[in-house]
């Protein structure tokens, strides 16, 4: 089949949010950071997402607040672009194109109008040089410019954010890199570097690992591989240059921090513990422990009431008062994930290993963690080369009642430790509860598990290296001490001593088959007897699914050479093909399969269905590298796409992990811009009439295009605006913060509201004794619209108009005009 263009590979969510330093605003409500190819703003007290700035095409690198407006921000990324945003509407002002791939970004309060960002050195082919440039960003009214004015200030620099700092406000600018500091004055135009020996009599690590400058004195702080902290002073003199030694660290220091007001240096590395070190009383510090990750960026914000640490386990903690006072989760992103990647079927959340001895509960529809279940119930050691134990593997049955996990611990069978955890889902508390520990439920390791999707019984099937597989029944009585229900081992089988690779339930759960070495066996869950087997070349078994729906006759397995498809009515092999699959996944809403496969060092995709003989969808090189997890999930809104290339999308959407733990999905251009679409701002239409107010009250669109299909010549009968007015159009598109202020804009908007107050006069002009004769008029003229009703509604204009109702004081003045005498105009013509 033709490859298709139209679905493209997307970033669904649980993208990295400790890529790189996140901002505090200067009020500290927002907390703004990169996350993939998108800025998110979220606020510091409720931890929700605020807005989620679109418009890069790569990953973002950094962000940095406007230091002309507090109200902007700066977001730089590999793709080559500088763009400013105002974060408190979520607009892109403008998008300055640098050409270069940009690797962070610093502002100074010195340099307005001027951003340093750090680029690839032009001679470089291989990427391992870089050089810091000063950028002078053209002030020109279009939204899409050209920065083409760049000056180095420095060169072979670290690419590290971290690594480079200003100082005093913008007066010098230092960067660390291996053994060197490098600081670069900007008055002088003199740059002074300093070297540290690589190890020295005690064998410490000297190399740098971050910077950080104080604001109000000259004073540069570094920390190192060895968890020292260097405070440089009288760098300004190459020859007289000190620094003194402060060590509380026991591994390398990834961040330090200055607070505005140079009191405190916060410094944080691989204990998980922020330390707060008192600039002026030396031996003086406080911590704040068990942060629940390894730090790798701090964060001050410019008031000084409010810290943040970004965690490599995708999560950042704000800190006030020195307490963590709100914590921002993304989706956890460890070495490798373990377990399947499942979906709960209440929360529509993905579960996947989260931080070390813990599943999460990720929201993809909201990108936001929504729990953690803590499995193996200890504290975790942040040590390397300490072995703990870890969740290897977990099963949720079909209706998430019961959660099944493994957790292990050693790799050799004399040091190996794991045990089999049940868990119940408790209704009242909203969340699993440990039902069962099986400390010893095999001989050895266990390499697969599934629930029987039955809805008649509750079964675990669990395959192991001992050589066997077994089957765990859950009792129909309660247990009468804990009064719970009990687990079982209901049934213990094996084949000629070979080793279960895999196992797995057909639809219907009638059929379990089993995969030993080169052979597939089919057991009867009723009898557990031994049904048949299936043989096919040679080659281990891998994987194994039962096709679904209309194709649940075929049985899907996979080797390290092939993809092999049996038809269990005859018991013969269907068909296969050669391609090495990476990962195999059915989906549970219809007949489709997809099967990623490795190539050349990159991933391409199959979707078929295995009663047909060429696939529905191939795309080449969705990612670099091997996909490591896959899963189909089911959509709340089916899409009613007709093509025959992206029918598979309709009911369930693919998502996929790839080696760089990144987590991706397949979007098609119809969805692209429904998505898109939504995101829009709501603008103002110019072709309708209306005023100026009701332009400020922000009715919706929707509205006025239904009143715009019911009465189409309305628009035409009503006076009409001037249809290109230009301060009515800058008022209602321009942000608030650049507009003039309020007290210059209320006046003369309000005078252009005010409507003539003649007819109020005249009405009180109206002598007193006419008010009877008006009454007689009125009855005079009802009985006149009684009769000519009908004729009326015609000259109003289109059928079926209603007639303008005109209010009292304009009732009153047509009285009194139909009272005047125009008797002079009648001599004057005969004249």
């Amino acid at each position: 089949m033709v490859e298709q263009t139209d679905i493209r590979v997307v970033r669904c969510g649980g993208s990295k949010i400790c890529f790189s330093t996140p901002i505090l605003t200067n009020d500290s409500r927002f907390l703004i950071c990169a996350s993939g190819d998108s800025v998110k703003v979220f606020s510091t007290r409720t931890e929700e997402c605020v807005h989620v700035l679109h418009g890069h095409a790569n990953q973002v690198t950094g962000v940095a607040l406007n230091p002309a407006n507090h109200l902007q921000v700066y977001s730089c990324s590999l793709d080559g672009t500088v763009r400013l945003w105002d974060f408190i509407d979520g607009i892109l002002i403008k998008t300055f194109t640098v050409g270069y791939k940009i690797s962070s970004i610093y502002v100074s309060n010195k340099h307005i109008g001027v951003i340093f960002i750090i680029l690839p050195m032009q001679s470089n082919e291989n990427g391992e040089h870089f050089q810091l440039v000063a950028v002078r960003l053209p002030s020109a009214l279009e939204q899409e410019l050209e920065a083409r004015e760049l000056s180095a200030v420095l060169s072979d620099v670290s690419p590290v954010p971290a690594c480079t700092a200003f100082g005093q406000g913008g007066d010098y600018i230092a960067s660390a890199k291996g053994l060197q500091l490098c600081v670069y004055f900007f008055r002088k135009q003199k740059t002074y570097r300093f070297k540290l020996k690589a190890t020295d009599k005690k064998g410490a690590r000297n190399a740098f690992t971050c910077v950080a400058c104080h604001p109000k004195d000259d004073c540069i702080a570094t920390g190192h591989q060895d968890g020292k902290i260097r405070l440089w002073r009288n760098f300004n003199q190459k020859k007289e240059y000190t620094y003194s030694t402060q060590h509380w660290h026991h591994n390398a220091v990834s961040a330090l921090c200055f607070s505005p007001e140079g009191m405190h240096l916060l410094s944080g590395g691989v204990e998980s513990v922020l330390v707060q070190w008192h600039c002026k009383e030396v031996n003086k510090k406080n911590f704040l422990p068990r942060l629940g990750g390894a730090i790798a960026h701090i964060c001050v914000s410019p008031d000084g009431q409010m810290y943040s640490t970004s965690h490599t386990n995708n999560k950042i903690t704000i800190i006030s008062s020195f307490r963590v006072s709100a914590v921002i989760q993304g989706l956890v992103k460890g070495g490798s994930v373990q377990t399947d990647l499942m979906i709960d079927p209440r929360t529509k959340a993905l579960v996947l290993n989260g931080k070390p001895g813990h599943l999460q509960f990720y929201s993809l529809e909201r990108d936001k963690q929504l729990y953690s279940l803590d499995i193996v119930q200890q504290e975790y050691i942040y040590q390397a080369g300490l072995d703990q134990f870890e969740v290897v593997k977990a099963a949720l049955d079909g209706t998430a009642s019961w959660l099944a996990t493994v957790e292990q611990r050693g790799s050799k069978i004399s040091s190996l430790e794991f045990s089999l955890k049940l868990w119940s889902f408790n209704e009242k508390a909203q969340s699993f509860e440990l039902n069962t520990t099986i400390t010893a439920p095999h001989q050895n390791m266990i390499t697969a598990m599934c629930f029987s999707p039955a809805m008649d019984t509750t079964m675990l099937v669990t395959v192991a290296k001992d050589d066997q597989f077994k089957v765990w029944l859950l009792g129909s009585d309660l247990d009468e001490q804990k009064k719970q229900a009990s687990w079982s081992c209901e049934h213990l089988g094996s084949y000629h001593g070979l080793q279960p690779t895999n196992c797995c339930f057909s639809g219907d759960g009638s059929l379990l088959a089993v995969s030993f070495a080169e052979v597939v066996t089919l057991w009867s869950p009723d009898t557990w007897e031994l049904l048949t087997t299936l043989c096919q070349p040679p080659g281990t078994i891998e994987d194994l699914c039962f096709g679904r729906l209309s194709c649940s006759k075929y049985l899907l397995g996979t080797t390290t050479k092939n993809l092999l498809c049996w038809n269990l009515l005859t018991c013969a092999l269907e068909w296969s093909t050669s391609m090495d699959v990476c990962v195999l996944r059915t989906d549970p809403l219809s007949e489709n399969v997809a099967a990623f496969c490795h190539n050349s060092g990159k991933t391409d995709l199959f979707v078929f269905r295995p009663s047909e003989p060429r696939p529905l969808f191939t795309q080449k090189a969705v990612c670099v590298g091997r996909v490591q997890r896959c899963i189909f999930v089911p959509r709340e809104d089916p899409l009613d796409s007709c093509d025959e290339w992206s029918q598979w999308l309709n009911r369930s959407r693919l998502h996929f992990l790839t080696e760089q733990m990144e987590l991706l999905t397949f979007s098609t251009r119809a969805e692209d811009e429904r998505i898109l679409n939504s995101r829009k701002e709501l603008l103002v239409d110019d072709s309708v009439a209306m005023t100026p107010f009701y332009l400020l009250l922000g009715k919706h669109r929707q509205q006025q295009q239904e009143k715009q299909t019911s009465v189409p010549s309305q628009a035409a009968d009503r006076a009409q605006l001037p249809q290109g007015c230009v301060a009515i159009r800058e008022l209602l598109h321009t942000p608030a913060h650049v507009l003039p202020p309020a007290s210059f804009l209320c006046s003369v908007f309000l005078n252009s509201l005010l409507i003539s107050n003649t007819g109020g006069r005249d009405e009180k002009e109206l002598p007193e004794q006419e008010v009877d004769s008006e009454k007689e008029e009125v009855d005079s003229e009802e009985e006149m619209e009684m009769n000519n009703g009908p004729q009326g509604v015609r000259t109003q204009g289109s059928v079926g108009e209603a007639p303008p109702s005109l209010s009292r004081a304009e009732e009153k003045e047509l009285r009194r005009l139909r009272k005047t005498d125009f008797s002079w105009v009648t001599s004057l013509t005969s004249s």
